[in-house]
């Protein structure tokens, strides 16, 4: 560790872009896939950064993690993708310490999200960390806070209607479709790629539309076809999607490729379709919407939604909000008390210096239950008081008082 984990706070840093005030284009060039996610926490020493995860979805990208300055976060991040460190710069959010507890918070919960309560994050949120974690890139702070934020994210969604209805990527998808397409009845409709969002997309079509004619492909084919099996629509082979987007009147793209997959040599002239695309970077060609018969779709695009769902959402942030201030205060105690941990250890390590030099200690358990009895008593001082000096001289004080007097008067000799 390059910092000492206790004192974490002052150097725990978010850095990012996110759809609030970047284009899509512009937040494919920072996209992190796997490949680059690795490479990244392999780096993440030779940076100056001690512990990190990263974020990044169709809305944003960001990197939580602890270093010494943010701009060492941001290096780092700029270093393995295709956009530019000073582009970054002009665009990119910094937030420090609290504010960016209180973020992270936020983006868990939905708050923050392109449609708000959009509850895919959390998915994405588990990927992240977990990916940093099992990879040792992550520590005791980081993982405290995680959990903390999956805790009250969990609250939010029980306790409050932020999430209610079904408002997600996948549900503006289908949406958009309604609006700019006569009829999904008998439409032969393309999903390519079965992540979570392809497959949510995929059961949101079904959802009312027995006629539509839903087929999926993936460049894996026994994942498409396990989760074809689980809806009973058909499979295209992967070999095969280029006749399968011509067949098609509709195409969905919900893939994590590092360019395009679907382009316009692929589509013929003077066919009429729409396009949508879910993917960050875009995996359609941009070009394919300066056609006349084609309407071409991004997840900016679809964050224009604007229905009763959505309006009712908006009425629950106070009582989500609510929730996640009593997490961030729950928090808040853990750090606290972590930074007494030495405090405590010390006291411990002295009390049972005194315990050894009775000569009735090792016949009395009674003893052992009072050294703990007497740390508990100190945590809870030092958690309403925070005098860990003054706490560790009356937790010292009252193990003596908790002795017996003769005993007491051994100890007193000795010390």
């Amino acid at each position: 560790m390059l910092l000492e984990e206790k004192n974490s706070l002052p150097f725990f840093w978010c850095i990012g872009i996110s759809y609030h005030n970047t284009t899509v284009e512009f937040r494919s060039k920072f996209a992190i896939n796997t490949v680059m996610y690795e490479q990244m926490l392999e780096s993440a020493s030779d940076y100056g950064v001690s512990s990190l995860f990263v974020l990044s979805t169709c809305n944003r990208t960001e990197v939580y993690g602890i270093a010494k300055d943010p701009t060492l976060l941001a290096a780092l991040m700029c270093k393995f993708t295709s956009g530019d460190f000073k582009a970054f710069k002009e665009f990119a959010y910094t937030k420090n310490a609290t504010t960016a507890i209180q973020h992270l918070f936020h983006v868990a919960a939905g708050i923050d999200s392109q449609i708000l309560g959009d509850y895919e994050i959390v998915g994405q949120l588990k990927i992240a960390h977990g990916f940093a974690k099992e990879r040792q890139a992550t520590c005791a702070f980081l993982d405290r806070l995680f959990n903390t934020v999956l805790q009250s994210s969990r609250a939010i969604r029980s306790q409050t209607a932020l999430s209610s209805g079904t408002v997600s990527v996948a549900y503006a998808a289908v949406q958009f479709l309604q609006e700019h397409a006569l009829t999904l009845t008998e439409q032969k409709v393309l999903v390519i790629g079965t992540g979570d969002i392809g497959k949510n997309t995929c059961k949101n079509l079904l959802q009312g539309q027995a006629d539509i004619q839903l087929s999926v492909t993936n460049r894996t084919e026994e994942k498409a076809k396990a989760f074809a099996a689980e809806l009973g629509i058909p499979v295209i082979p992967f070999a095969q999607m280029q006749e399968a987007i011509n067949q098609s009147n509709i195409i969905i793209v919900a893939t994590n490729a590092p360019q395009p997959i679907v382009v316009t040599e692929m589509i013929e002239a003077d066919t009429f379709k729409i396009i949508i695309d879910l993917s960050i970077p875009n995996n359609v060609s941009a070009e394919l919407g300066l056609r006349d018969k084609i309407t071409l779709a991004n997840v900016d695009d679809l964050s224009k939604i604007n229905d009763a769902t959505l309006q009712k959402r908006q009425e629950e942030v106070p009582k989500a909000k609510a929730l996640i201030s009593y997490y961030v205060h729950e928090f808040a105690e853990w750090y606290i008390m972590r930074q007494n941990v030495p405090v405590i250890k010390a006291a411990k390590e002295k009390i049972q210096e005194l315990n050894c030099q009775l000569s009735s200690a090792i016949e009395s358990p009674e003893l052992s239950e009072k050294v703990q009895k007497v740390l508990n008593n100190m945590a809870v001082k030092l958690k309403q008081e925070k005098r860990p000096g003054c706490t560790y001289i009356e937790a010292i004080n009252d193990y003596v008082q908790l002795t017996p007097s003769d005993n007491r008067n051994e100890l007193n000799q000795k010390m």
